[in-house]
């Protein structure tokens, strides 16, 4: 197994939006530099864990490279990245669930490490990246034991992962307002604006 590891934690790539932004094109397929957008965090993840998810409501051929198992949601109609994280939590095999989008090719091993180390520093809640004061949601990890109170919010109709983590006294990962690895290459002009991180 790699070196760094993550302990006892599985890792989501969410890829099951409606992929609007990109005129509904599956985002997580679409080509940036040479491969499609999910292969760039999955770079980072695959030697991460050993449990790697992937939260996919379309083209699941296509995405099976890209994880060890595939979930979806429950419900049609896209609901939204917090039923890819409920697919996650049902499905993941460590106490511990991390949640990463297919549009972050930014991201790199320290920050996944980064927040790793955090939920491990602490109590047992979540810890969501908070980026210049501003919560970025879809970069956390949690504890699987939250999975309950998650689906009872979701059950009451809150669909917001922010609101729900924050309720459940998540910790937050702070860094820098201009953190690059967080950015969401979720548009075609945001895609044409940015290059890949160096190294690769």
């Amino acid at each position: 197994m790699h070196e760094r590891t993550l302990a006892d934690c599985s890792i989501l790539l969410l890829a099951g939006g409606r992929g609007q932004r990109m005129g509904g094109q599956d985002k997580g397929l679409v080509d940036w530099h040479g491969k499609p957008l999910v292969a760039w965090p999955y770079r980072i993840a695959r030697p991460l864990t050993d449990d790697l998810l992937l939260s996919c409501n379309r083209n699941q051929q296509h995405y099976a490279a890209y994880a060890d198992r595939l979930v979806g949601d429950d419900e049609p109609d896209f609901p939204g990245p917090l039923a890819g994280i409920r697919a996650g939590l049902a499905a993941a095999r460590h106490r511990w669930l991390m949640v990463v989008p297919c549009d972050a090719p930014m991201i790199d091993e320290e920050l996944l490490v980064q927040l790793h180390d955090t939920a491990l520093a602490g109590p047992a809640t979540p810890v969501m990246a908070r980026r210049g004061g501003q919560w970025e949601p879809l970069f956390c990890v949690m504890p699987i034991s939250l999975a309950p109170a998650i689906e009872n919010a979701w059950q009451a109709g809150e669909r917001s992962n922010r609101k729900i983590l924050l309720a459940l006294h998540a910790r937050a990962l702070d860094l820098e307002r201009n953190d690059p690895r967080l950015a969401n290459l979720n548009s075609p002009d945001l895609l044409g604006a940015q290059t890949p991180p160096p190294g690769t």
